[in-house]
């Protein structure tokens, strides 16, 4: 099961307590105080891992704490402090703050750590509070709790490319064609619940990452179909695959499914409508009107944008496809390192 939020709540571990003791040792009189200081408690701590792609296993596990320190002992011993907690969650996920919604760190690389709640500081001993008119202090300090926060984290899959649509469109049948993914394929709207990676192999060595999402329609902006929830799960891509279905079977117009898809992105984040695109015609193999294409195929010349037709059953202009993404993707990293500002070492 794909989860992509989940509310969890967090506390570092509480400090042990300091202890009020006295050494009691034979030919040591008045031996003074002894007691150990608290050990601090655990800290928690968020850790992006590659091999995760789901928050499902903290949907059914909200509640993570750390050891607390253990408490000090006679003749000047320390308590042990408590264990760090480690919570693991995918590559790409994004921590709120629940109540005010203030974003509070995004994990986009693997591997990276973020100490998300500090443990308490563990209590002093009578023995610290010892001084020259105060040889005897009977009184020791508590461990202070450690930090509590309830957090909301959102998951954005990382992938180079993402393919939007209207629903049938096309998407999962090629996303299972140029990878190995096997995203669920049948002939009614929604077929696609949640979204799918699949890695597009170039050879060389050279892969990319293509991720397919549930389809668009009309108003998903206002919640209609499965609305806008998933178009964050793009929001990272650097390449938008636009696809249309040119056949007659959708009862639709092209170029009005085309421009409708368009209108929600904008809808949903003006920069998300702004990146780059391709636009792909599908399923011409079952095109039997060749004016819906000569229609899209000119409404997306007068914007400048590449056009491509192909039919993922036949594999028809699928390979062309995927080295012309190949060769965009090469330029828009190109564009992004010599945008990068140089810095010189003084």
């Amino acid at each position: 099961m794909f989860i992509d939020r989940a509310k969890i709540r967090i506390q570092g571990g509480h400090g042990g307590n300091g202890v009020t003791a006295f050494r009691r040792e034979k030919f040591v009189p008045r031996g003074g105080p002894s007691g150990g200081e608290g050990g601090r408690g655990g800290d928690v701590w968020i850790v992006a891992d590659s091999s995760l792609n789901t928050l499902l296993h903290l949907r059914y596990n909200p509640e993570h704490i750390a050891e607390r320190g253990r408490h000090g002992e006679g003749s000047n011993r320390s308590g042990r402090e408590g264990e760090d907690l480690t919570v693991r969650v995918p590559v790409g996920t994004q921590i709120f703050d629940s109540v005010s919604g203030e974003p509070l760190q995004d994990l986009a690389v693997d591997g990276f750590r973020w100490r998300a709640a500090k443990g308490g500081r563990g209590g002093f001993g009578n023995s610290h509070f010892a001084t020259s008119t105060n040889r005897a202090p009977r009184y020791h300090q508590s461990g202070s709790e450690g930090e509590e926060f309830e957090l909301q984290l959102e998951l954005k899959l990382l992938a180079d490319v993402g393919l939007v649509g209207f629903p049938n469109a096309g998407k999962s049948t090629l996303i299972s064609t140029v990878s190995a993914a096997k995203p669920k394929i049948a002939d009614y709207p929604f077929t696609t619940l949640e979204p799918h990676l699949g890695v597009v192999d170039l050879g060389d060595f050279r892969t990319f990452v293509m991720a397919d999402i549930p389809g668009l329609i009309e108003g998903a902006h206002t919640g209609a179909g499965l609305g806008d929830r998933f178009l964050r799960h793009i929001e990272r891509t650097k390449l938008l695959l636009h696809l249309v279905d040119v056949s007659s079977f959708s009862g639709r117009e092209p170029v009005n499914d085309y421009l409708a898809v368009n209108r929600e992105l904008r809808a949903y984040n003006p920069d998300l409508a702004s990146r780059p695109q391709m636009v792909v015609a599908t399923k011409i193999d079952a095109l039997d009107d060749p004016e819906r294409l000569e229609s899209l195929k000119q409404q997306v010349a007068t914007e400048g944008i590449p056009f491509y037709a192909i039919s993922s059953v036949t594999n028809k202009g699928t390979k062309e496809l995927v080295a012309a993404i190949a060769v965009q993707l090469d330029e828009l990293t190109e564009a992004a390192r010599q945008a990068e500002p140089i810095e010189f070492a003084l």
